[in-house]
């Protein structure tokens, strides 16, 4: 679609509603009035993105009802769905035209952000639990270390002498979730050898090696861990 062929689903959707609608007044795509309510103003592109985000906000300059028209998307990407969420942070609706209909997904209106206390936890949980800052802001492609892989990398740590208890492993590392950690074992470092006894895997014991570093500066006194057999 060419921006021109917005204009007619837009001005007709407009017109529907009883607006009086003109296109290219000053600045404005399409600017829209109905009685003594305040202008519409509509900017058109056939793209949604940051030059129209930031034609939109311009306009907002003017008249605080400011809509963005753009073709439809195929699908709602989680790009789409990214920027959706950012309009309605700054305030403007969204218009979407496909075969000649017109859909308003948004309307403008001032956003209110709403705070999501059990994500926030999590977070401030994270940050509180993990050990140093053994990661480097930034990086992709690389696993981070987590406050789970942590007490992970503990729990491993104690079993260097061979197969103990859950309990005697919370014991020795502090980590209170030792047993359902080994038991979930999401990383592949842990066999269950019998109930509630485990061992280092083979992968566990390779893991001991690829963090060396990490697990030296877990342990109390930044001993070195030593090795254990290939198996227990």
């Amino acid at each position: 679609m060419k921006e021109a062929d917005l204009y007619p689903p837009v001005k007709a959707f407009l017109e529907a509603q009883g607006y009086e609608v003109k296109a290219e007044v000053g600045p404005a795509d399409v600017m829209a009035l109905r009685g003594d309510e305040p202008p519409v103003i509509v900017e058109l592109k056939t793209a949604l993105n940051l030059p129209l985000i930031l034609q939109g906000v311009a306009r907002q300059a003017l008249f605080a009802d400011v809509y963005l028209g753009v073709p439809q998307p195929p699908k709602w990407t989680h790009r789409y769905r990214d920027l959706v969420a950012l309009l309605r942070r700054l305030g403007l609706g969204l218009l979407t035209i496909r075969d000649g209909r017109v859909e308003a997904h948004l309307d403008p209106a001032p956003y209110q952000p709403r705070l999501s206390a059990p994500r926030a936890g999590r977070l401030l949980r994270e940050f509180q639990r993990r050990a140093g800052d053994p990661n480097t802001g930034g990086t992709t492609g690389i696993k981070r270390m987590t406050a789970y892989r942590q007490d992970a990398l503990r729990c491993l740590a104690a079993l260097h002498q061979g197969p103990l208890r859950a309990a005697e492993v919370a014991r020795l590392t502090g980590v209170a979730r030792a047993g359902a950690l080994m038991r979930a074992d999401h990383y592949g470092w842990f066999d269950r050898i019998a109930t509630g006894t485990y061992a280092a895997s083979v992968k566990g014991i390779e893991a001991r090696t690829t963090h060396g570093d990490d697990l030296r500066n877990l342990t109390p006194l930044g001993q070195a861990i030593p090795d254990a057999p290939l198996r227990p």
